[in-house]
C-alpha cells in the first residue's frame, strides 16, 4: 500500500513489539533520509494479536486484499508488492 504497511511479527516472551517497531522506522527513516522537518512516519503503530490459525489466515486475507478496495488492481494476486504466507512456528 502507497501509505501505511503491514507486519506480521512473532516473538519470545521477551520481545517488545514496540521497541522492534521503533528500531524498524528508524532504520527505514534513515535509508530514505528522512528528517524531522519531513518525517516518514506518524507517531505510534496499530498492533493485533492474532491468537490461532484461522486468526491468521483472516488477517493475512485483509491484508492481501487492502489494494483491492483500494482500488489499485482488479484482484489481489496483481498486486506485486505482496508478501507469502509463512507457517509461524508455534515454539
Amino acid at each position: 500500500m502507497p501509505d501505511h504497511m503491514h507486519f506480521f511479527v512473532r516473538g519470545d516472551n521477551q520481545f517488545d513489539l514496540g521497541k522492534w517497531v521503533n528500531g524498524l522506522k528508524r532504520a527505514i527513516s534513515v535509508a530514505l533520509g528522512a528528517t524531522n522537518n519531513r518525517p516518514l512516519w506518524r507517531p505510534g503503530f496499530f498492533d493485533h494479536v492474532l491468537r490461532n490459525d484461522e486468526s491468521y489466515a483472516q488477517k493475512w486475507e485483509y491484508v492481501r486484499r487492502n489494494p483491492v478496495r483500494a482500488g489499485l488492481v482488479n484482484s489481489a494476486a496483481e498486486w506485486r508488492y505482496q508478501g507469502k504466507i509463512v507457517t509461524i512456528d508455534r515454539a
